[in-house]
């Protein structure tokens, strides 16, 4: 028989046959589109109601979710189940239902085990979880990016993208029975567990936001609310399908981690650092201190620009919040892993912000123009702080000059972690990657801009920042250079315009705590990682040329 009868399904996993997991440049489909598609059309279109006996609950996940079949080993996809839909196990249920369970509770609902091997049965049955919202088959192929190295250490990239099977935004019906009549306290406690357990998030990479509920109990140690808009991830459908990914929060206070520990000790160090805080598989698998869940109260998906410079956009308001998923005993080591998380992600928004092209201010705000003579590319994002709690608690730069101190404080804030882990910083050892932060590899630059219309560093990034003058200055542009990158490169500048917030007297309580009040200024500021090249030499000496001028940058750390 003709291999192309089989469905992609029923082949092996090797080049000719099918392999889900490789994303080819340029192909017109997928192997993952075309296996998906696959599944879905033969996949029956309802599942039976379980009976009576079966308790219920269903709970809705905040973004994409995976479960592992291991039935392909080089492709993570789901696992199929009864009429062909996807299902969390009911032995991964269980797993991590006993987890959340007191000893006792353990012993009652999940079993325990008898001196010479015996084992008595719990009383519970978990018969795992079902999809109940019908667009499940919807936006299934996810892709993967791996980008640390290339983003912080080096231009050389780790590897290429790939891809993985995984629900989006799905809505899960757990199940649970018990072979003893139980009263209804006795399963509110029951379901009780289930949500503690549930707000531990399930599936793979829950640390990274996949898996993650709508509710977060018992294990936040850090949240905050966040407002931004940039490109989207473009799916892999052909239609220039785009995607908010939650994931681009980790992404970013992972690298800034790397950046700052790499600064303050050796790179094999650092990583080790790093690999405990946010998980890795360096030398075996290491299961991080910190999760995150993003649960958006609104999302906007858009597009930009024509024809070959069409771009999916998301403006995005919601929770950015921290998990701990591994216990600590000790309460000063949870301290200081909250004050560690919450320096990170205020760090990461005054400097930069989260996704693509986060090293850039949004060009549609404040470089209008830009635009105006023929397509190009979106280039940047922008990233505020949303509510009264956020800007009062978050903001930690109100003036210029507070930029240095803030600076000071988050590196303060690292060296205190590594010194309750055991290590001593040794900034004289520091990692030899490109945006290692050190004082001798590292400058941030800044001034006030009155407005968005008021940015001028902008304008840098795309023509000469100092104009020729004929045996007087010759001309100064980073252009196209290794300050600003180019395609296949990554930059040495970081542009953000970070939106000034100044505290004001309450008027319905005078004598309370000053309130927090948005303006339509900004600090400009530039965070530069100068190499030895000319364009970075002379732009260095420019900056210093302009710090006595009024509106010109300063230099703040």
């Amino acid at each position: 028989m003709q291999l192309k009868k089989f469905q992609l399904m029923f082949r092996a996993q090797i080049g000719g046959r099918c392999q889900i997991q490789r994303l080819i440049p340029g192909a017109n489909e997928q192997d993952a589109t075309r296996w998906a598609s696959e599944w879905v059309d033969k996949a029956y279109p309802h599942l039976k109601e379980p009976g009576n006996e079966v308790q219920t609950r269903t709970s809705a996940l905040t973004w994409r979710f995976i479960t592992n079949s291991g039935q392909d080993g080089s492709v993570i996809r789901p696992v199929i189940g009864a009429k062909g839909w996807p299902f969390y196990p009911g032995s991964s249920m269980k797993g991590i239902f006993r987890r959340a369970c007191t000893k006792e509770q353990a012993e009652r609902y999940c079993g325990k085990s008898l001196p010479g091997g015996d084992f008595i049965p719990g009383i519970l049955r978990f018969h795992g979880g079902y999809p109940t919202n019908t667009d499940w088959t919807e936006n299934l192929v996810d892709i993967v990016h791996p980008q640390q190295n290339w983003q912080v250490k080096d231009n050389n990239k780790e590897s290429g993208a790939f891809i993985q099977i995984s629900l989006y935004k799905p809505k899960l019906k757990f199940n649970i029975s018990s072979n003893t009549k139980l009263d209804e306290s006795e399963w509110k406690t029951i379901w009780n567990i289930w949500e503690k357990a549930l707000s531990t998030g399930i599936g793979c990479r829950v640390s990274a936001g996949y898996g993650q509920p709508q509710n977060n109990t018992g294990n936040v140690i850090y949240r905050t609310c966040l407002k931004g808009q940039g490109q989207a991830a473009k799916l892999i459908d052909g239609d220039g399908t785009g995607e908010f990914r939650a994931n681009i929060f980790r992404a970013a206070l992972r690298g800034h981690a790397l950046r700052l520990f790499g600064g303050l000790t050796d790179a094999e160090m650092a990583d080790r650092i790093v690999d405990n805080l946010f998980g890795g598989v360096r030398g075996g698998a290491t299961v991080g201190l910190l999760g995150m869940s993003f649960r958006d109260s609104r999302l906007d998906m858009e597009s930009f620009g024509s024809g070959n410079y069409s771009t999916p956009t998301y403006n995005v308001e919601g929770d950015l919040v921290w998990l701990l998923n591994r216990k600590l005993e000790n309460p000063e080591h949870k301290e200081a892993l909250t004050k560690l998380v919450a320096s990170l992600t205020q760090f990461a928004m005054v400097l930069g912000g989260f996704g693509k092209s986060w090293r850039r201010a949004d060009h549609r705000l404040f470089y209008e123009e830009y635009y105006e003579n023929g397509y190009k590319p979106l280039i940047g994002c922008h990233w505020q702080w949303l509510g009264e709690r956020s800007l009062s608690r978050d903001v930690q730069v109100r003036k210029l000059e507070q930029v240095g101190g803030f600076i000071n404080r988050v590196r303060q804030t690292a060296q205190d972690w590594m010194q309750l882990q055991g290590m001593t910083p040794n900034p004289a050892q520091k990692a030899a990657w490109r945006e290692a932060w050190h004082p001798s590899t590292v400058q941030v630059w800044g001034r006030e801009a009155d407005s968005k219309e008021d940015s001028e560093a902008i304008f840098w990034l795309h023509k000469p920042y100092q104009e020729e003058i004929r045996g007087v200055q010759p001309e100064g542009s980073i252009y196209r250079s290794s300050v600003t990158g180019q395609m296949g490169q990554i930059g040495r500048l970081w542009h953000r315009m970070y939106p000034f917030v100044r505290l004001v007297k309450n008027p319905e309580d005078p004598d309370g705590k000053p309130i927090p009040r948005t303006t339509p200024k900004y600090f400009e500021l530039l965070t530069l990682f100068p190499d030895d090249s000319t364009e970075s030499r002379q732009f260095v000496q420019f900056l210093n040329s302009q710090q006595n001028r009024p509106r010109g940058f300063k230099k703040l750390w």
